[in-house]
């Protein structure tokens, strides 16, 4: 997009001073000395048009659009992403029949980044605008916010956060929905993952991508009722902690936090991960998501994680083990209003084809405690998900396709849905 835009203004820096034809086809080098060269003449106007090319905002797909002065006061980075899906559920009624079909922008976001004053300051804004990323909250409260947090980074091994962001709990729900090798999270995640939450967050790193060892230690205190929440009526905050390891080194390009080989890694690479969160005095079903407890209902609730991921030359596997527990008092006997309590096992493996296909085979089952089952209908639900992707440009231009069949033991309802297909765009900038 630069040099388009300099070789607009070398046209008509040339047209002006009335070049040849000749003279005009060799004005096709577009290098910063050519055109200051070419601009010799211009005396005064040189600054100026000289200036307003190196303050050009820089344009690259999956990276959005970067703005920084000439003095590198601040630096904004804008992007987009909209995931357009549609998907069809099927059940067996006198054999297999549509039971619901869903076609929708799932999600649609902007998101804001960069700093301020110094590359230490550093801020991120993240809104969402479809009706599944910005849903009213049960207290009514307004949705759209999904991040706006801001961080003092003073190097590269440590630095602190404070606002709202992700909990840096589950490797599940730390990967970003842009970045999954299926259409959306697994059932698992879905139950049993900690949201985001408005607080003060925390990180040490150490080593790098050549290290023969690194870690990361995570750890955050939040207000536990989840994003956009405000004022909490109980006492208590949540508390999370995560400990990462890594035996063979860091992956590349943050390759923990994406789904799938994309970086097509040379050597193999390896995280194990493992985090604990306490919420306590929770007033909503999941801690930081679902409807509030009835009757001024609280719980202590205790949620945790252990996940590892394992990438080498297009082959990846990743695995997930989360769980939630309460611990001061029995599940209040409503079917509308539960706490589930058990655990739930995801195991995903892929292979990448060329750097552009992708098979991924992925296992989903759900274990609630015996006092849970009651509530959720069946003693253990299993989805297996076959996914097939095909990158154009990365995880920022994606078309994705699944299909998944769910098996649920002891079924209070045996007409539940079996089979799901979806379907999805994926674009950002």
């Amino acid at each position: 997009m630069r040099y388009f835009a300099i070789a607009l203004m070398l046209f008509f820096s040339a047209s002006a001073f009335g070049k040849t034809e000749t003279e005009d086809k060799d004005s096709t080098n577009f290098s910063i000395e050519t055109i200051e060269e070419r601009l010799d003449d211009l005396d005064e106007g040189k600054v100026d048009i000289m200036h307003r090319l190196e303050n050009m905002p820089n344009v690259e797909v999956g990276k959005g659009v970067t703005f920084r002065p000439k003095n590198n006061s601040y630096e904004m980075t804008i992007r987009f992403r909209m995931q357009n899906m549609l998907g069809m559920t099927f059940r067996h009624v006198d054999g297999v029949q549509i039971d619901q079909t869903e076609a929708q922008v799932k999600r649609l976001r902007l998101r804001f980044d960069g700093y301020l004053f110094s590359p230490k300051f550093v801020y991120s804004i993240q809104l969402g605008f479809t009706g599944y990323d910005a849903e009213p909250l049960p207290n009514g409260k307004m949705n759209i916010v999904r991040d706006a947090v801001v961080y003092f980074i003073p190097n590269s091994t440590w630095n602190i956060g404070f606002g709202q962001t992700k909990i840096k709990a589950s490797r599940a729900r730390v990967n970003s929905s842009s970045a999954l090798q299926f259409v959306d999270r697994s059932i698992v995640n879905s139950e049993f993952t900690v949201d985001r939450d408005f607080g003060l967050f925390g990180e040490y790193n150490l080593g790098h991508v050549d290290s023969p060892f690194a870690l990361s230690a995570k750890g955050s205190i939040t207000l536990g009722e989840g994003r956009n929440w405000s004022v909490s009526p109980m006492d208590g905050f949540a508390y999370t902690g995560r400990l990462e390891l890594y035996p063979l080194g860091r992956f590349h390009s943050n390759g923990e936090l994406m789904e799938g080989d994309i970086y097509y890694e040379t050597t193999p690479k390896l995280v194990i991960g493992g985090a604990y969160s306490f919420n306590h005095h929770a007033i909503r079903e999941q801690g930081q998501k679902g409807s509030i407890l009835p009757d001024g209902e609280y719980r202590n609730i205790g949620s945790y994680f252990v996940d590892m991921v394992f990438k080498y030359k297009g082959f990846g596997l990743v695995a997930d083990y989360m769980g939630r527990l309460t611990y001061d008092a029995p599940h209040i006997p409503n079917p509308d209003y539960y706490i589930y309590t058990g655990a739930g096992l995801n195991v995903q493996a892929s292979y990448l084809f060329n750097k552009k296909w992708e098979v991924a085979l992925r296992n989903s089952t759900m274990f609630p405690d015996d006092s849970t089952i009651p509530f959720v209908g069946y003693s253990i639900w299993n989805q297996t998900t076959l996914g097939v992707t095909r990158y154009i440009i990365g995880h920022s231009l994606k078309v994705q396709l699944d299909v998944s069949y769910n098996d649920m033991a002891d079924p209070i309802n045996p007409l539940y849905d079996r089979w799901n297909v979806r379907f999805q765009l994926e674009l950002g900038l």
